[in-house]
């Protein structure tokens, strides 16, 4: 025998009965979700400044090779010129800039960090034509 809509209608709906999220248990999911952001923002930020400073390092190293073969031409590092002097070179917000201050028999590469990239804990990076690379952090964890 089929249930009236009257008696389906009850129930469905008990007395008393509570429906959906406290204003306590919602309160309690904000909370957690806070906790949670607290934690897990700063994190990725400092990926993020992490992954910015390997493209700077990749530019870097394919500068130094550049300046290495315009000197087994040339003889001399001075006259080589950057083909950008931001990092990424692709385009978007400038990470880094990179300058190069090449004598005859030497170089320096250097990346000094722009923007909100200064909140990273290695700071300027420096590579030179004999391979040494220098961090204003600790070399070992920036490079």
């Amino acid at each position: 025998m089929p249930m009236s809509l009257n008696t389906l209608s009850r129930t469905l709906r008990r007395p008393g009965k509570q429906h959906g999220f406290s204003l306590i248990e919602l309160m309690i999911v904000v909370i957690v979700l806070g906790i949670l952001a607290a934690i897990v923002v700063p994190s990725y930020q400092q990926y993020i400044r992490q992954s910015h400073r390997g493209v700077a390092k990749a530019d870097l190293v394919e500068y130094a090779q550049r300046a290495e073969r315009y000197y087994s031409v040339n003889n001399t590092y001075s006259g080589f010129a950057l083909p950008s002097k931001v990092s990424p070179r692709e385009g978007g917000t400038t990470r880094y800039a990179i300058t190069f201050d090449g004598k005859a028999s030497s170089f320096t590469l250097t990346a000094t960090p722009q923007g909100n990239q200064t909140k990273d804990s290695c700071g300027t990076l420096s590579v030179d034509q004999a391979n040494r690379k220098t961090a204003s952090g600790t070399v070992s964890d920036c490079w």
